[in-house]
Formats: C-alpha cells, structure tokens, sequence
C-alpha cells in the first residue's frame, strides 16, 4: 500500500496536488480579503480585540498558554468565516483549459477568477481523458478523476481543435458552463463553414468564392470583383495562410500550387478602403467590452498584431457594435473576438475568434478585458448551454423545425394566437424578421411575409406546413442567332 504513495511522493505529484489544493483555498481566501474593504475592516476590528485581550490577560495576571489559546480559537474563527463568507457569496470554481499556461491571456483570466475569490486552476487540454464507459459522462484528468467544476473557459489551440471540442462537448455532457461551445469553437475554426453560417443570417461580408477545380478559379476571381484578391487558408491563424495576389495570373498560379498540396482555400475581395486596418471587437454576452483598431506595418495588408501591427483603443458606432455582438451570438460563442473591416458601406466582418489573445487589447484600451470574461460567467454559471436541438428531439415524434413565411401563406396578417399553430401541438420558440431576433414571441404578434419560425412541436404537423421546395428561376437567356426555324 505504501510503495504507490511513496513513489508517488517521488514523482513530485503528491507535492504538486498538496500545493495547488492549498494555494486555490489561499487564493479564494485572499481574493475575497482583496477584492473588499469591509474584510478589512473585520480583520482590524479582530486584531484590535486580540491586542485589547492580550493588554487584559497581562493586567490579570493570566498565563501565556491560556492567551495563546485564546489567539489560536480567534484565528480559526478568523479564517473559518472568511471562506464561508466567501462561498456565502457565490465564488465559483473555474477552470481554463490551455496548453500554454504561461501566456499573457491564460495568466490574466486566472489572476482576475482570483482577484474576485474564486478557485481557478488552469488544466493543460491534453491531459484529459473521456470515460464513457460508465452510466454517466465523465472526465479524467492525467488519468484520475476530474474534480468538480462550475465553469470552464477553453482556451482550445488551432493544433488541436478536434480533441480540444471533443473535451469542451463532454464538459457540456456533464452540465459544466462554458460561454463557447464545442460547435462554436468548431465552426469558426473553419473559415468557409464560417461564413456560410453568417452570410445565412443575412451579416456583411468581403465577397467569398470557394472552388476546387482549376478551371473554375478565374470565373471565381471575376465573381468576387476581380484582381487584387485575397486568399486564405480554411484554418489559418494570427494571419499565417492569408495572401494578397495582385493579379489573376498570380492568383491562379498561388492557388493551383496550394491545391496541389491539398490545402483548400478561400478566394476574397480585396477591400482596398481598409488601409491595412481593421477593428477587433471583443464581445462578451451581449455587449463589446472592448475594441481597438489595428494597423498594419509598412507595406504589409496584414494587421495582426502577430506580424507587427499596431493597435489603439476606438470607439465603435451602434451600427459596428450590432454586427460584432449578432457575429458572436450567430456563432454561438460569448466570449469573442470579432475582425471587420471598415467597408464604405459599413462593417465587413472578416473573422469571429472564438480565443481571442487579451495582451493586444488590454494594453490598448487599459480596461480589465479578463475580469469582465469573469464576471460574466460567475453570472452565468448557474445556466449551461445546452444542444436545444438534442435534448428537444428526445420524445418521439417530436422536433425542432424552421418554418418560413413566404409571400402566398395564409398566415400573414395573421396573429400567433389566431394562426392555429398551438392546436396543432407546435410552439414558437423565436421569431427571426429580417436582423431582428424576437425571442419566444407573443401571441398578439403579427405575422409577416419573411418570417422565419424556430418552432418546437409534431414533425408530421410542421413538415405538412413546409411548402415544396421552389426550383430556381430560370434566367432569361439571349436570342439564338436564327430565332425561327427555317421552313
């Protein structure tokens, strides 16, 4: 029995595991004591009766041993109350899951969990574990247990993206929070998955074509407005894989190269208006918290701070806030780093990061990006997101559908109370009109033409509404040379 334990105390993982046990309960405790004068004050208050005590005991000719009694049951009342004041006041405990722990960001966001008294340890992704062998999800870590935690913030590397989702998805499983989920971090990795789900929602984009044939690039390059065009790779980062080709001919030349080493690529307009700039735009909920404009360096159309650009701290107008904030959430990601362009008819959203760095932006702004990520899942945390569409197709039968009002439908004009949906066992869960999103909508609102249903109810009853699909509209072509045949 004692061989394990001691080569385990040999390995250094029992001093490792001792030391961090103790430095989170530390750390709580002394992120409650900072975080509020009022601690303070107590702490005071209770040295000034220790003084006070020990002048009495000394004056009555007490012993030592009874002061030092004394002292030692004050302390531990001390220290007792200050844990459970601080668990008293809903800290947390939060895990951040990055391969680098040393970074600026991975750093920041524990010093600010810490600062506010909450438990925080920073878990290397790869050392996970899926068990599903049991009659639950579970998780392991460097091959035993997961502890329990309250929320998660994955800091999930490009290199990694496909066991780092799969570990963030089976923290979902276990009902654990994380403001990004494995799907949102999945889907903005891929550049074209990406903008497939934003230009869907109808959200400003450089114009995009993506091929694979050689004899398709040229008509590709027409269709996003000509040369000079960008090119991107599906799952390049910090701007590694983003090319400018200043010609078709090169253009062509670049992409036939890159295909032939089967890397798939984006084709863009270049937005010549941009400057070399762009705006990076963190969202966090609802709201941006911070942004900043970057600038590239010289001659360079990259303005990544990774390759030398400059940033500064901007103001962003309720048209550029809108399309950041509607990016993220289309994404399904809280936690954010939206890039747009700065086109002559408003924002062109290039990007929606789903692990933004924090040095370039806490540096231009000086606001406390970190804490703000913090605090908003301290609020959050007691609601996990959940697949709606998985837990809602549970019951037999039932589903989760789009139904789209068109132009001919007998609902428009019609109310949601008087348009028969709710004797048909089918509930609206949100209403999409136009940009607008109305969630669980009111019965006394109208229906117009447009309208986009996500309803919840019978799949018969809502596949019976859904019209058949339209054929395209052929276009109209030109008159052939001998328009009448000849008799």
């Amino acid at each position: 029995m004692w061989v394990p334990v001691w080569r385990w105390w040999q390995s250094g993982r029992l001093v490792d595991l001792v030391l961090s046990r103790v430095g989170s309960c530390l750390e709580a405790v002394a992120g409650c004591v900072l975080r509020d004068v009022f601690l303070w004050l107590v702490l005071l208050c209770l040295f000034c009766v220790c003084v006070l005590c020990f002048l009495w005991f000394v004056w009555c000719g007490v012993g030592v041993w009874g002061w030092l009694v004394f002292v030692g049951v004050v302390v531990v009342f001390e220290w007792v109350w200050l844990v459970g004041l601080s668990f008293w006041r809903g800290c947390m405990r939060f895990a951040v899951l990055s391969c680098a722990r040393g970074s600026y960001s991975t750093q920041r966001l524990r010093a600010a969990a810490v600062y506010r008294g909450h438990g925080v340890r920073v878990l290397n992704t790869l050392r996970f574990a899926i068990d599903l062998s049991g009659p639950e999800p579970d998780l392991l870590f460097g091959g035993r247990p997961l502890s329990d935690y309250d929320a998660i913030v994955p800091r999930i590397g490009s290199s990694i993206t496909y066991f780092g989702t799969a570990v963030v998805r089976q923290f979902e499983q276990m009902d654990v929070y994380t403001p990004n989920t494995a799907n949102g971090i999945a889907n903005s990795r891929d550049k074209l998955r990406a903008s497939q789900i934003l230009s869907r929602h109808n959200i400003a984009m450089p114009a995009t074509a993506f091929v694979r044939s050689r004899a398709d690039v040229r008509s590709a390059i027409e269709r996003v407005g000509g040369a000079p065009v960008v090119i991107k790779l599906l799952e390049g980062t910090q701007g590694i894989g983003v090319i400018l080709a200043p010609e078709v001919r090169v253009a062509e030349a670049i992409i036939e190269t890159l295909h032939s080493t089967r890397h798939n690529v984006l084709i863009q307009s270049f937005v010549a208006e941009s400057r070399g700039r762009d705006i990076r735009a963190l969202v966090v909920g609802d709201r941006v918290v911070a942004a900043m404009r970057r600038r590239a360096k010289g001659d360079e159309f990259r303005s990544n701070v990774h390759r030398g650009g400059s940033v500064e701290a901007c103001e962003l107008s309720p048209e550029y806030v809108q399309a950041a904030v509607r990016s993220a959430q289309i994404m399904g990601l809280r936690v954010a780093g939206v890039d747009m362009l700065e086109g002559t008819n408003g924002p062109l959203v290039m990007e929606v990061n789903s692990s933004p760095g924090l040095e370039g932006i806490e540096t231009a702004t000086k606001l406390d990006v970190a804490g703000a990520i913090v605090d908003y899942i301290a609020n959050q945390v007691g609601f996990p997101e959940i697949d709606v569409r998985q837990r809602l197709s549970v019951s037999t039968g039932y589903g989760v559908a789009e139904l789209v009002v068109l132009g001919n439908a007998d609902l428009i004009g019609k109310d949601l109370d008087q348009s028969g949906l709710a004797e048909r066992d089918i509930t609206v869960l949100t209403l999409h009109r136009g940009t607008n999103v109305i969630p669980n909508p009111r019965k006394n609102i109208t229906l117009e033409a447009g309208d986009r249903l996500l309803c919840f109810g019978k799949l018969e009853e809502m596949r019976s509404m859904i019209p058949k699909r339209r054929h395209r509209r052929p276009k109209v072509q030109k008159l052939p040379p001998k328009p009448l045949p000849e008799t």
